[in-house]
C-alpha cells in the first residue's frame, strides 16, 4: 500500500512520526515543512517540502494546492494521512477527488471543537480520529482513539 503522510512541522509532525509502527511498513511519501528537525528525522525518507506558513497566506495555499496536484498525480497513494494543520487541506481535498482514502487525526489538544483544518477537510475524509469523548459527541461520525500514556 502506498501512503502519503502530510503534516506541518512541530507537534503535528511529532504526532504523525510517532505512528511509525504503522507507516514504517508501507511504501510512503512525506509532505511537511523543511526544518532542522524534519530534515534530521526524515533522512532517508521520500520527502517533498511544503510551503510555509499556511495560516492566512493565500500564495502559499495556492502553492501547496499545486504541490498536492503534482504529488497526487505522480504517486497515486492509496491512503493519505494527516495530523494537520493547514497544509493538510489541499492534499486531503485533492486526494479524495483522486480516489485515495483519507484520514485526519485531530490533535490531542482539541477537546471541545475541531481545528479549522479538520473542519475544512471534513467533507473529504473517510475517517476522522479524535482523542476526546466530548469531541466525538459533537462530531458523532468521528472515531474515538484513546491516547497512550507512553
Amino acid at each position: 500500500m502506498k501512503v502519503l503522510l502530510v503534516c506541518s512541522s512541530g507537534g503535528h509532525f511529532k504526532a504523525l512520526y510517532q505512528l511509525r509502527p504503522y507507516w514504517g511498513v508501507h511504501d510512503r511519501q512525506w509532505v511537511t515543512f523543511q526544518t532542522s528537525v524534519t530534515e534530521t528525522q526524515l533522512e532517508g525518507e521520500n520527502v517533498d517540502w511544503a510551503w510555509s506558513p499556511t495560516n492566512r497566506n493565500i500564495p502559499n495555499l495556492l502553492r501547496n494546492l499545486g504541490l498536492a496536484w503534482k504529488i497526487l498525480r505522480r504517486d497515486r497513494p492509496d491512503l493519505v494521512i494527516s495530523t494537520g494543520a493547514g497544509v493538510a487541506v489541499p492534499f486531503l481535498l485533492l486526494a479524495k477527488l483522486f480516489g485515495s482514502q483519507t484520514i485526519f487525526i485531530e490533535s490531542i489538544t482539541r477537546v471541545n471543537d475541531l481545528s479549522l483544518s479538520a473542519k475544512l477537510s471534513l467533507p473529504f475524509l473517510n475517517v476522522l480520529y479524535v482523542h476526546w469523548a466530548e469531541l466525538q459527541h459533537r462530531y458523532p461520525k468521528a472515531t474515538l482513539i484513546k491516547a497512550s500514556s507512553d
